[in-house]
């Protein structure tokens, strides 16, 4: 009689369990659904459309035109090309150097002295602050002659050889001008993630590389990076989707220029559809950079795999 009731109680546990599950991940799934799948397909459809905000007329059929125009059309694959250049470079520097450099605070940051907590939240308080607001001070901090705050630093630290440079004005710095920003804003998030990962590494294997008469670097090499494998695979991936992301900084500090030099996709995306009033050709840009990502995030995954199943 006990073993019948315990097995009539089992699949009704097993349901609970099945429900509380289900709840749980219930307000994830209804954001993901609103604010991800649904905003993605009235994209792909309004990029089928004829759509602009400067006319009263209703939406008509386009078909696949707005890509062909963007990726073939001379008239106007030129400034999409130019966008996802600014976006490839901007990425292919922020992500290795954002990452190595929280990597190196994480490490400076690992140990049991006094006041650490006070450091900790000194590097990662550029994260919370709202990148508008960041971006206004680098504004100010980037202006051009010898009143901007860095022009002044750098010709007292060199003794007037070096001149003041217009940072944001010129498009051989305006982007690195940028990348600097982006990286001093972010790095502290990946530091936190690295931080985590540092403090989950067992003492034990420590112990042993001294034992064996590892020094530092020799600890770092075969203890400390395999420990943070998965989570430097982890914060590579959650950077690099950050990083094509790129929008507040240039829409506040360079307004895309100059001459487009660091014009991105999603900036282009927005400038199309509110100032030129396209919201088809808006659409069908954000429709081919969700693609272009997507490859790229999920290439940047499988080599990464392959890299840990082989290691």
């Amino acid at each position: 009689m006990t073993t019948t009731v315990q097995a009539a109680r089992k699949p009704r546990a097993k349901r609970r369990e099945a429900l509380g599950g289900w709840a749980m991940i219930a307000p994830a799934a209804v954001g993901l659904v609103l604010f991800v799948l649904v905003p993605f397909l009235l994209a792909g459809w309004l990029s089928t459309q004829n759509v602009r905000l400067d006319t009263p007329q209703p939406p008509s059929w386009f078909g696949l035109e707005h890509y062909r125009r963007i990726l073939v059309d001379p008239d106007f694959r030129g400034d999409f090309y130019t966008a996802l250049r600014n976006n490839l470079l901007f990425a292919a520097v922020v992500v290795p150097v954002q990452t190595t450099l929280a990597l190196g605070l994480a490490l400076l940051l690992n140990r049991p002295l006094r006041g650490m907590p006070v450091f900790r939240t000194f590097f990662f308080m550029p994260v919370v602050f709202p990148m508008a607001l960041v971006a206004v001070v680098w504004k100010v901090i980037y202006t051009r002659g010898e009143l901007g705050l860095l022009n002044s630093v750098l010709d007292t630290v060199s003794f007037g050889l070096i001149p003041a440079q217009d940072w944001l004005g010129d498009p051989r710095t305006a982007l690195l001008a940028i990348i600097v920003m982006s990286i001093w804003q972010g790095a502290g998030l990946q530091m936190v993630i690295l931080l985590a990962g540092l403090q989950g590494i067992s003492a034990e294997l420590y112990e042993a590389a001294a034992l064996d008469k590892a020094n530092r670097w020799q600890q770092l090499r075969h203890v400390t990076l395999p420990g943070l494998r998965n989570t430097l695979i982890f914060v590579a991936m959650v950077t690099t989707i950050l990083a094509f992301r790129l929008f507040d900084q240039v829409y506040i500090m360079t307004g895309g220029g100059p001459q487009d030099a660091t014009t991105t996709v999603m900036y282009q995306a927005v400038t199309t559809a509110f100032d030129a009033n396209n919201v088809g050709r808006a659409s069908a840009i954000t429709v081919l950079f969700f693609v272009i990502v997507l490859a790229i995030t999920l290439v940047q995954r499988r080599v990464l795999r392959e890299e840990r199943e082989i290691s």
